[in-house]
């Protein structure tokens, strides 16, 4: 191996081993619920999960504002204009918590008609209003810790955000158990209790971003003067970038609560099963998404730099990477399967559900690595923001979720059929994005 392999690789570890972890960790938050959930009820883990739902809408809007922050953050970080990268993290700051405050409001004002949006049995219903209206209080704190976090990523600053959400996670452990279950005299509360720790835990995580802020951040310590200033070009650029991917995001998250909405209407086993696989499906792509996300901090710097050609060579490197990780995310679905079945008190019928999915999720997960790699990672980081959203409303939404509504509610199919057109995307995908890939049309410089 030469030496620019070397420090390639060694380069991918540093920020790749860190972000694994975080999406390991932000998994673990999911995975608490469904276990100590999963040990009380069918209907319990059923309504927590889709409530769950609007908070995941939320994140992926998040997601998409601090991706398309990253794409001009990266890129200036390359450059070395830290102050632009505060006015961007300004930008962002302030539209995320508007989106936070208006998710809070519907959610906690309108609880019954979300949750029929996702399924008709009565009892999942009223156990995920319960949580859906103590959980909205940490939508705006989330808003507040996951932009910031994330501007930290693509300023190669990755560490803060495992910190964080580790402390997170053992807090929102901690309090589930004493509150779900009733431990050390403690009320029994059930899905309230799960919806109690996220906003303890999340409470926690904003804390500690605006201790590492004030006390150890060594790249800028953010000034609240950068949430007001205008600068024209530059938020002329911040939409211009960031709108295609939060579009993105938001169509790619409401897909993916459409298809729990097609699923929830085939009942509560099915229901149950796929939550189970959902959180499977997210620790298996750890390390596939950390893949991702260093590819556009490492391309974005790259290209910002002026290096287009170590943007390339990158490129391809990272596509390789992904397959990589992609077929070991294969191999953990597929070796999760019989431990899920064996440790959750899930009804025959859900686990039979929970075995089809589990095979289906294999070859699922090997094609969302790669075009995650390329979509999230390559062509974002060259500024390349709106193929990702062409894709995803052809796929996903003209053929996957059309396809599987069809299956599900027209033909009647069963429900093994329509679980697999739902999840044919990232299959159909792979030849579209590669051809992108080869292009080289996702190439630019968008600095000023």
């Amino acid at each position: 191996m030469d030496n620019a392999s070397r420090k390639f690789y060694r380069n991918v570890l540093i920020l790749v081993f860190p972000m694994a972890l975080q999406n390991l960790i932000n998994v673990g938050v999911t995975s608490t619920d469904v276990i100590m959930l999963g040990k009380v009820g069918e209907k319990v883990l059923s309504g927590a999960s889709l409530g769950n739902q609007v908070y995941f809408i939320l994140s992926l809007i998040l997601f998409g504002l601090t991706s398309g922050a990253s794409v001009l953050n990266a890129q200036y970080w390359g450059k070395g204009d830290v102050e632009t990268i505060q006015k961007v993290l300004g930008i962002a700051l302030k539209i995320s918590v508007v989106i936070g405050v208006l998710f809070t409001a519907v959610t906690f004002f309108m609880p019954d008609p979300i949750m029929h949006i996702f399924t008709n049995d009565q009892e999942v219903v009223e156990e995920g209003i319960r949580y859906l209206r103590i959980v909205c209080l940490s939508y705006i704190l989330s808003s507040i810790s996951m932009v910031y976090l994330n501007t930290m990523r693509s300023v190669e600053r990755v560490k803060i955000a495992t910190v964080v959400y580790l402390c997170s996670l053992l807090i929102n452990i901690c309090v589930n158990a004493v509150l779900i279950f009733g431990l050390f005299g403690a009320p029994k509360m059930g899905v309230a209790g799960a919806a109690v720790g996220t906003v303890v835990a999340r409470t926690a995580e904003v804390l500690l971003v605006i201790y590492y802020d004030r006390r150890k951040n060594d790249v800028f310590h953010f000034q609240m003067k950068y949430l007001f200033i205008k600068d024209r070009l530059l938020m002329k650029d911040f939409i211009r970038f960031s709108l295609p991917v939060v579009a993105n995001e938001l169509f790619w998250g409401a897909g993916i609560s459409a298809i729990s909405a097609i699923l929830g209407h085939l009942g509560s086993s099915v229901v149950a099963a796929n939550s189970v696989v959902q959180v499977v499906r997210q620790l298996a792509m750890v390390v596939s998404f950390g893949v991702a996300s260093a590819t556009a901090i490492m391309i974005g710097k790259a290209i910002g730099e002026g290096r287009e050609d170590l943007a390339k060579d990158y490129g391809s490197r990272f596509v390789k990477l992904s397959v990589i990780t992609g077929i070991c995310g294969a191999f953990v679905v597929a070796a999760a399967g019989p431990i899920a079945r064996a440790a959750l008190t899930l009804t025959p019928a859900a686990k039979e559900n929970l075995t089809f999915m589990m095979w289906i999720m294999c070859y699922y997960a090997v094609a969302q690595a790669y075009n995650t790699t390329l979509v999230v990672g390559v062509f974002r980081a060259g500024g390349d923001t709106g193929f990702g959203l062409f894709i995803d409303l052809f796929f996903l939404w003209g053929i996957a979720i059309f396809g599987g509504f069809l299956a599900a509610f027209v033909f009647h199919l069963d429900a093994f059929w329509v679980y697999i057109i739902l999840l044919s995307d990232e299959v159909l995908k792979v030849p579209v994005t590669t051809i992108r890939y080869k292009s080289r049309k996702w190439l630019q410089n968008i600095t000023r």
